[in-house]
């Protein structure tokens, strides 16, 4: 118990150590990059500093399988060099038994990443886009699915604008219907309220069909001063990307949210495959690094006089790479549809999981 508690120590500090030296140069490096991309909008440096700190929960998060790797080859490459991997041996106890410790560790991390730092990560990327896309389109549009339809909110100099779809006829929002339109001034009062049977998205315009328009100003009758319109175009900020990125970015999404944000998305008429997907492999995160951790020790887990460390070391970090890069591209076929959604979340780890073992043992017994 003791010798594992040095082992967990070794290695949670240098998963702090690295871990700081990567944040250090992410938060720079990020910096960098958001002066450049808001350069034309001539935002002041604290609100550039601000965007960054928003990015950076997201960036962590990301970089978790990359930090817990590194750590555990620091932490075995330590333990080589001065012998203590051999001591260890040498009271009776194996190689694999020395994992216990760092393989906690790591399904810790992994647990307090999905229960904590999803949910951060989530809240500051979803802070970060309302607060890019006002920067630079003068004005924020967001957009929200629940069981009633489609909710969108698109901004411009001269107001707001409330859309309302009870669906879309596909995945792209490119064409919406049973629309409605509600006009804002910049003090918030409604001017205007349009229904419309369909409506198109072009090039910075809404094709409404068989519309009807209703003015909403002051001392005025509604009904009254209603027209229709067989064909109506609607000025608009939004455009299909736009759209797609804000419905897309499913890291913007706690875990805690996807369950409902699932059911209504299917409700709704949306594919919810890429959603079901991102939940099953935060669910597996846990595992992933765990797989990391063998992946670094089944590499490092030898004595320096046999020589050959750095490439050792350039080995499992090659390999680590290579399982994550596996991952990704299952998660990729699990959103298209070409893979079960859990073997595209599950496999990947279990898979890198196996292997590492087998690379243990076959060394333990050499």
């Amino acid at each position: 118990m003791i010798l594992d508690r040095y082992f967990a120590r070794r290695f949670l500090q240098s998963f702090l150590v690295i871990g700081g030296i990567f944040l250090t140069l992410l938060i720079l490096i990020d910096l960098i990059e958001q002066s450049r991309r808001f350069d034309s909008v001539g935002l002041s440096f604290g609100r550039v500093v601000h965007l960054t700190l928003l990015n950076t929960p997201a960036a962590i998060s990301e970089m978790l399988p990359l930090l817990v790797i590194l750590s555990t080859i620091a932490l075995f490459v330590g333990l080589a060099r001065s012998s203590e991997l051999v001591v260890t041996r040498s009271i009776g106890r194996s190689g694999i038994r020395s994992l216990l410790a760092p393989v906690t560790l790591a399904v810790m991390i992994g647990t307090l990443a999905v229960v904590l730092l999803n949910p951060i990560a989530a809240a500051t990327s979803e802070e970060y886009k309302r607060l890019s896309d006002s920067y630079k389109n003068n004005g924020s549009s967001t957009l929200s699915i629940t069981r009633e339809g489609l909710w969108l909110r698109q901004g411009s100099a001269n107001g707001q604008s409330v859309i309302h779809a009870r669906g879309t006829s596909n995945d792209e929002m490119l064409e919406l219907y049973g629309v409605t339109i509600i006009t804002f001034a910049q003090d918030g009062t409604p001017t205007q309220q349009i229904l419309a049977s369909r409506a198109a998205l072009t090039d910075g315009n809404w094709i409404l069909y068989n519309a009807k328009i209703w003015p909403l100003e002051e001392n005025v009758n509604p009904e009254a001063n209603a027209s229709e319109h067989q064909q109506l175009e609607v000025p608009t900020t939004l455009t299909r990307q736009r759209i797609i990125d804000t419905l897309g970015q499913q890291d913007s999404v706690s875990v805690y949210d996807l369950p409902q944000l699932i059911r209504d998305l299917r409700e709704a008429g949306f594919s919810t495959k890429q959603y079901e997907v991102w939940l099953q492999v935060q669910l597996a995160r846990p595992f992933f690094l765990v797989a990391m951790v063998m992946i670094g020790a089944a590499f490092t887990m030898r004595h320096v006089r046999f020589g050959g460390t750095g490439i050792a070391v350039l080995t499992a970090v090659l390999l680590g790479f290579l399982i994550y890069f596996v991952r990704n591209f299952a998660q990729i076929l699990g959103e298209n549809g070409q893979l079960p959604i859990l073997v595209a979340a599950w496999a990947p780890p279990f898979a890198a999981i196996l292997l590492s073992l087998g690379l243990l043992l076959h060394a333990e017994d050499g």
